[in-house]
């Protein structure tokens, strides 16, 4: 302060009397000539917003709660993963490519208690309560002057090349994958707790001023304050500015005061008073601040007074403060410019000489107490000012307005399923067996998981890449019974109960059912529904049901079986180079997983066969013969898309037809054969259609053929 250097001054030059005159011109100096507040930049609200990495840029002082960016101080390159699927048996790989980064931020330049949440790219990254969105290795430092180096900095700098950065706070983040920020670092902002419990101003004043700011006011809590700028004194300025308060010069050191009882009466006899226009006081005061409610997001709190005149005066603090508080804070600075345009003006005699600015009297025949602003010695005369002291606003409600945050759901646990499938029905042809693979959360904020599968009961395993969530999934409360894949079964009425509420099942007509919506696996039946009807949170009603889709059997399940959509975008089809009867086991691994979520089947290698045909027919010619007749299915396109014919999907159309229990087969490279009447003796006699394909032989369709009778 310019009062305790020109006190000095005019100690060593002139002893008491020159201390005393020092101090009454350093005192109306003070504030006037040295230290102007438009020369010193105090911390404001964007140098929070941006995540940089700029050398000589300062680390902020955090206190209380706060949401900041920080500084990445440290990063390694990209780097890159290289993840094989497929091949075998001639058919092409498929190598796709991931990168992580490992990076250290700081966050504060004093120590801190923990980190909450930490936002990427405005997304959360790490929930409230603890639980992370993405796979990653996460370090705090908390900024204590016995902190050690971080062990992967050390183990990529060395460990004689490692600052510890004691007094800095600091993350570190290992690994963290890059796919949903584009392959880049993304830009965080970190939820700090740098204090317990919610520091005061003049806490906050003390911890930044070192020894020169002494004694405990103001009072006025904060939630939180980001002490970022020039140097101390503009931060110290700018807290005095928020909560109405004012230096005053001790014996050792500086005090802020916001309130205080008046110790001195001034005899006003022969004074001045001065009034500032009213067009030189703000019409509107605006506070930017840091809103809790809004996620610690920026927002603004208005003062208005009435009349004309006046410009409006921002002010941007970043400190965090509820809305009702940064009303009040702007309600304050606008009442303090209204009641300091009285200017009381005395002159008195050298008993006045220990009074000096900041000091509260009261002044004979005038009301309230009054801070005095300016003191002069000016020909054995002391020149004082004052102004009003004005009372503290009264809190007024305020809005912080429409609220938008990111989702903070829980990701649960991983549900896996997975199941053999046929074909994919969208013409393709397979030439290996196919494994699809569907994985959900048991909460709503589940996101993926690594799916990795072993032919070896788990002793070796095999990346298959990252299923995603989309499908609803849960278990069937109702029994199924068995029906007919060539109507649609309007008579079944079944009840599912999903995963969790954020689960939804839609309706589809017949057009949306043609093309593919709405097709679940309950048990082992791929079944269509057209209609879907909410019970209650989690539970659905579906009927309208197409039966026996994609070549499964009609067969109805029990009461507690697996239900899960198979037509979204979040299942994971993996080709296998395995041959039928392989053992298979998928794991699933998601953030929420302790351990991995492991399920077991057998390949019966059905993606390679040929579908059993249907309508099979058999008839008589005149002279006895029985004519048999058949359609064959596709197993790479389930959609009868020219009402024609269906892609046939082999190298060429062969049956195999045998006639009961015989050894003997029939061949025949069209859908139809005459059989011979002495092949069927009387009573009933079961015929065996096959149809042949390129990888094997499918299961057989069966008809009975009565045995030709003579009366």
């Amino acid at each position: 302060m310019a009062t305790l250097v020109l006190t000095t001054v005019g100690g060593i030059v002139g002893g008491p009397i020159g201390a005393a005159l020092g101090g009454a011109i350093g005192q109306s100096l003070d504030r006037t000539l040295l230290f102007k507040p438009k020369g010193r930049e105090g911390p404001r609200l964007t140098e929070l917003a941006v995540q940089t990495s700029s050398y000589g840029r300062p680390i902020p002082q955090l206190f209380g709660r706060l949401r900041v960016a920080g500084q990445v101080i440290w990063s390694t390159d990209l780097v890159e993963h290289r993840t094989r699927q497929g091949g075998g048996k001639g058919r092409p790989s498929t190598t796709t490519y991931s990168y992580s980064a490992s990076f250290a931020v700081a966050l504060a330049s004093r120590p801190i208690a923990a980190v909450g949440r930490i936002w990427a790219d405005g997304n959360l990254l790490r929930g409230a309560a603890g639980d992370w969105k993405v796979p990653v290795i996460f370090r705090l430092h908390q900024g204590g002057e016995d902190q050690p180096v971080d062990p992967l900095v050390a183990s990529a700098e060395g460990i004689g090349a490692t600052p510890a950065h004691r007094g800095v706070a600091y993350a570190v983040f290992e690994d963290l994958p890059l796919e949903s920020f584009g392959n880049r670092i993304p830009s965080l902002t970190f939820e700090v707790v740098a204090d317990p419990s919610a520091p005061t101003i003049g806490a906050i004043a003390r911890a930044i001023g070192g020894d020169t700011i002494v004694g405990t006011g103001p009072t006025m809590p904060v939630d939180g304050f980001s002490a970022y700028g020039d140097d101390a004194r503009g931060v110290a300025e700018l807290l005095a500015h928020v909560a109405g308060g004012w230096f005053v010069p001790r014996a050792d050191g500086v005090e802020m005061r916001a309130s205080g009882a008046a110790d001195h009466v001034i005899d006003a006899e022969g004074g001045q008073r001065r009034i500032v226009p009213i067009g030189q006081v703000p019409r509107t005061v605006s506070v930017a601040h840091y809103d809790p409610a809004r996620d610690w997001q920026t927002g603004v709190q208005h003062a208005v007074r009435s009349g004309a005149g006046g410009a409006t005066s921002s002010v941007e603090a970043p400190l965090a403060l509820d809305a009702g508080a940064a009303r009040a804070v702007a309600e304050g600075i606008l009442a303090r410019a209204l009641t300091t345009r009285t200017v009381r003006e005395v002159r008195t005699d050298l008993s006045a000489l220990h009074l000096g600015p900041g000091r509260i009297v009261t002044i004979a025949g005038e009301s309230g107490t009054w801070r005095i602003v300016s003191a002069t010695l000016e020909r054995h005369e002391v020149a004082l000012s004052f102004v009003p002291l004005e009372p503290a606003p009264i809190a007024i409600p305020a809005s912080s307005g429409r609220i938008v945050r990111a989702p903070d759901d829980p990701a649960g646990t991983t549900i896996l399923h997975a199941f053999e499938t046929i074909g994919v029905g969208d013409g393709t042809v397979t030439s290996q067996p196919s494994v699809t693979i569907v994985a959900g959360g048991s909460a709503a904020g589940w996101r993926r998981a690594a799916i990795e599968y072993s032919r070896d009961t788990g002793a070796t395993w095999i990346a298959a890449g990252t299923a995603f969530g989309g499908a609803a999934m849960g278990s069937l409360l109702t029994p199924l019974s068995a029906g007919s894949s060539l109507l649609v079964d309007r008579a079944s009425v079944i009840d599912v109960v999903l995963a969790h509420d954020g689960m939804a099942l839609l309706n589809a007509d017949a057009t949306a059912l043609d093309q593919g919506a709405n097709l679940a696996l309950i048990g082992d039946e791929l079944l269509q529904f057209g209609a879907a009807r909410q019970i209650d949170a989690r539970t659905w009603r579906l009927h309208e049901l197409w039966r026996g889709r994609g070549g499964t059997r009609a067969a109805g399940a029990a009461s507690g079986a697996r239900f899960v959509t198979v037509d979204g975008d979040g299942l994971l089809r993996v080709p296998l180079d395995a041959a039928p009867e392989t053992q298979l086991r998928v794991a699933a691994r998601g953030v929420g997983d302790v351990i991995a979520v492991e399920r077991d089947l057998v390949i019966a290698g059905a993606a390679m066969l040929p579908l059993p045909p249907v309508h099979l027919r058999a008839g008589r010619h005149d002279n006895g013969t029985v004519r048999l007749t058949w359609r064959r299915r596709s197993r790479t396109d389930w959609r009868w898309r020219d009402g024609v014919e269906a892609a046939l999907g082999e190298e060429r159309e062969a049956y195999r037809i045998i006639i009961g229990d015989s050894d003997a087969a029939i061949e025949t490279a069209v859908p139809w054969c005459d059989l011979p009447n002495a092949a069927f003796v009387s009573g009933a006699t079961p015929v065996h259609v096959s149809q042949i394909g390129t990888y094997g032989v499918s299961a057989a369709a069966t008809i009975i053929v009565q045995g030709e009778t003579h009366e």
